[in-house]
């Protein structure tokens, strides 16, 4: 829930700090700007934005994985979907014409277990004169390159995945080479690289021209070699996400009016006045968040902004059911309503269900990551 409460926080800040009477000169808003966008950035892991790729084209494979756990505003169609927390994309940094490829894999934290790494290679169509040669398979078998000075090896690599492709088909081939990828975190100095060779069902030596692959060198951004890595930073939600939030979306009334990070004097007072003679029972209101007018379009792929709502209202006595209560804040209102004990309030009226959110960005080395941040939608409001 801490996720959630520091993005509430950091956002409410920025829009209800003041107090009614006293409006900020410029130089105290930036102020508070800043150090309300520095927290947003904890909550999301980073200390500082990464540069701005504006004119950068994702790999469509990032795209359709985003879409595919992530609704329109970013919010977790389902927690299971996802392996791990954190996907990233890295192209070759080779751009060679032969089959080999090598990833800088810096930019993972040596913290993030490893759980899958793919290696994701365009096959082209074969040429012409070859289409009608007498192969229909070949196999293809994907090594890791080791230091020949510690193997004491004549071929000093290791097989990692071998399989059977047929010679005139075309588009991506995936190959899983998860652990040459944690060798590689455990010793960043072995990382020398990736080859691939391919032969026929005889086992001999294939001509390049039947099985070719795109290379970064010659071919489009869009069919480049790419190694996937799936991670889990180890992060663990507060909060056990048990129906999915489009189910709870379904269920509540919610209102229209959307409150966003920017703020303007009119919303301010109106906040306050209705701070004044709040009556209303504790429900679930809109706080959209606008990564356009953060600053962070730039490096943020998708969504635009999200809808993190947040808790307000009364949780009076009596407490009826919708209000979902907790036995814990029944008990408080009663003793509340009766004055039984001096200084007890009223229960507060909280999110009692968070959902997770998913970010699509480019990080500092140009390489596209999905991560998901838990805690960051409240799906509903209660009485606690």
């Amino acid at each position: 829930m801490l996720g959630f409460a520091l993005i509430s926080a950091s956002l409410l800040w920025v829009t209800a700090s003041w107090p009614a009477h006293h409006f900020p000169s410029e130089r105290e808003s930036d102020e508070v700007r800043s150090a309300a966008i520095k927290r947003l950035l904890e909550v999301f892991g980073m200390d500082d934005p990464p540069a701005v790729h504006a004119y950068k084209q994702p790999p469509q494979y990032m795209l359709d994985l985003y879409n595919t756990v992530a609704d329109v505003d970013g919010v977790t169609k389902d927690p299971y979907l996802l392996e791990g927390n954190t996907v990233r994309s890295f192209f070759d940094k080779l751009h060679s014409e032969q089959v080999e490829f090598k990833f800088n894999l810096s930019s993972v934290a040596r913290s993030e277990k490893v759980l899958t790494a793919e290696l994701h290679l365009f096959k082209l169509r074969p040429q012409l004169y070859l289409t009608f040669s007498r192969h229909h398979f070949c196999q293809v078998s994907v090594y890791q390159i080791l230091d020949g000075s510690k193997t004491n090896s004549t071929q000093p690599k290791k097989l990692l995945s071998s399989r059977l492709i047929p010679v005139h088909s075309t588009g991506w081939e995936v190959f899983t080479v998860t652990q040459a990828v944690r060798s590689w975190m455990a010793d960043e100095s072995s990382n020398l690289g990736l080859h691939v060779v391919v032969r026929t069902l005889g086992g001999s030596q294939a001509d390049q021209k039947l099985i070719r692959f795109a290379s970064g060198r010659h071919h489009h951004l869009s069919k480049q070699p790419m190694l996937v890595l799936f991670t889990d930073d180890g992060r663990r939600s507060a909060a056990l996400e048990s129906t999915t939030p489009h189910e709870a979306i379904a269920t509540s009334l919610l209102p229209q009016t959307p409150t966003s990070i920017k703020s303007s004097r009119t919303a301010r007072s109106l906040d306050y006045g209705e701070e004044e003679g709040r009556s209303k029972p504790c429900q679930r209101l809109p706080l959209y968040v606008d990564f356009e007018e953060i600053g962070w379009s730039g490096w943020i792929v998708s969504p635009r902004g999200y809808n993190a709502y947040h808790c307000k209202g009364s949780c009076s006595f009596p407490l009826g059911q919708n209000m979902r209560p907790t036995n814990h804040a029944t008990v408080q209102s009663i003793i509340n309503a009766l004055k039984l004990i001096r200084g007890i309030e009223t229960p507060c009226c909280v999110p009692d269900k968070l959902y997770s959110i998913n970010l699509l960005y480019f990080d500092d080395d140009e390489n596209v990551v999905l991560k998901q941040y838990n805690d960051m939608v409240a799906g509903s409001c209660g009485c606690h």
